[in-house]
């Protein structure tokens, strides 16, 4: 695999990691992801971003290094956009066989490379509206943009290509084989990557909304022609696309941007007694023709209850009562909510009970923050009578009409 060149002297590389289960050591991957690195070169040569050693990534990066006509060794600049492991952690590596490449990051960034990486010297800190020149016409400035997702995170520019070296932000799981450019993909597989792109956002940068949306308008200064991050496709042709779908993503639990007219049925059942009352539920919603996604707890990855709990008006969170409280998969849902912010949502819990309640009394103290707008929940005792399956139905429909205001 040969690195690619986005303009002149600019290439990424990358490597595909398809063998890990998961990423950040929570998250499943089984489409894989792709680490991103890009090389810009004038008189002198920077890397922006690096990898770990991670599925045999060191060796493709090394072999695409390689066909850009040049090494890990010859690198004058390391550039550390953030230092979260995937994209640092073969700095000590790296400083061992080259000593002379100055590393570059903002000032908690350097921070962390003295800290945690007990790397003390050859550092120096950027900040807004610093600059770095290659020679050769060509200059790198450099954009904090904190909390992206990292509080050191920042975001390099090439004014000369009109490039954007973004990092996490923009990205997406799954691997890229031989294609990197957006352009290069059929609209089928878009779909796919805008899926990953959602699921990432939900996973790992939902908990930032509000600084995405910080750095998107400090970023409408910059002619940007290509956004290029650190996870994902690189965005030449309509690199508009993918910062537009980081703005909706942003403003799902911001109010910046409205959540998409559909529900997010999230379900568990013991014995399946709550099972039973949850398809009186969906009748009523089918009858008001919303659409809605469904989910197993804990038989579905709360990576994908995520992705779509994010982008839905309205959840259902249909769970019995497990010794006094919550069923324990749909309390670790919850708890990823409030991380993530799951705010201003249109909900409605049912669920039911052996010896005595208790599930009901949990949830409202844990979503009370939550600021949603809850349709009365509906509990009961064992097996669903005709009255409870009628009630279920018409809070369904409650339900559904909300989400369609």
């Amino acid at each position: 695999m040969n690195a690619h060149e986005i303009t002149p002297g600019v290439f990424a590389i990358h490597a595909d990691i398809k063998s890990a289960a998961r990423f950040e050591g929570i998250w499943p991957i089984p489409h894989g992801v792709t680490l991103n690195s890009y090389i810009v070169k004038g008189e002198k040569t920077a890397l922006i971003d690096l990898a770990k050693d991670w599925s045999g990534s060191i060796e493709q990066y090394e072999r695409q290094l390689e066909t850009a006509g040049t090494s890990f060794e010859a690198i004058d600049y390391l550039i550390l956009n953030h230092l979260e492991p995937d994209h640092t952690a073969f700095i000590v590596e790296l400083r061992k066989r080259n000593p002379k490449a100055e590393i570059l990051s903002t000032p908690k960034g350097i921070a962390l490379v003295k800290n945690f990486f007990k790397i003390p010297e050859g550092l120096r800190e950027v900040k807004t509206g610093d600059s770095l020149d290659l020679g050769a016409g060509r200059v790198l400035e450099f954009f904090e943009t904190p909390n992206i997702h990292w509080p050191e995170t920042m975001m390099t520019y090439d004014r000369a290509g009109g490039t954007l070296f973004s990092c996490d932000a923009f990205g997406s799981y799954g691997t890229l084989g031989d294609r990197v450019f957006d352009d290069e993909f059929t609209a089928e597989e878009h779909a796919f990557y805008e899926h990953e792109s959602l699921r990432y956002y939900s996973n790992i940068v939902s908990s930032f909304s509000a600084f995405v949306t910080k750095a998107l308008d400090k970023l409408k200064a910059l002619e940007v022609k290509t956004v290029a991050p650190s996870h994902g496709i690189i965005w030449r042709k309509n690199p508009k696309t993918i910062c537009d779908r980081y703005a909706k993503y942003a403003g799902y639990n911001t109010g910046t941007a409205p959540c998409e007219k559909e529900i997010c049925i999230i379900w568990g059942s013991m014995y399946g007694y709550t099972k039973a009352g949850l398809e009186a539920v969906i009748a009523g919603i089918e009858a008001e023709k919303v659409p809605y996604t469904i989910h197993q707890v804990p038989d579905t990855d709360a990576s994908f209850v995520l992705a779509d709990a994010y982008k839905a008006a309205g959840l259902v969170i249909a769970m019995p009562t497990y010794e006094y409280k919550m069923f324990p998969p749909m309390a670790h849902i919850l708890d990823l909510f409030e991380r993530k912010h799951f705010t201003g949502k249109k909900a409605l819990r049912i669920g039911s009970w052996g010896w005595v309640g208790g599930a009901k009394k949990e949830y409202e103290e844990r979503i009370a923050a939550f600021k949603w707008t809850s349709v009365e929940s509906v509990e009961w005792q064992g097996v669903a009578s005709e009255a409870d399956l009628a009630l279920l139905k018409e809070r369904g429909r409650e339900l559904a009409k909300l989400v369609k205001e």
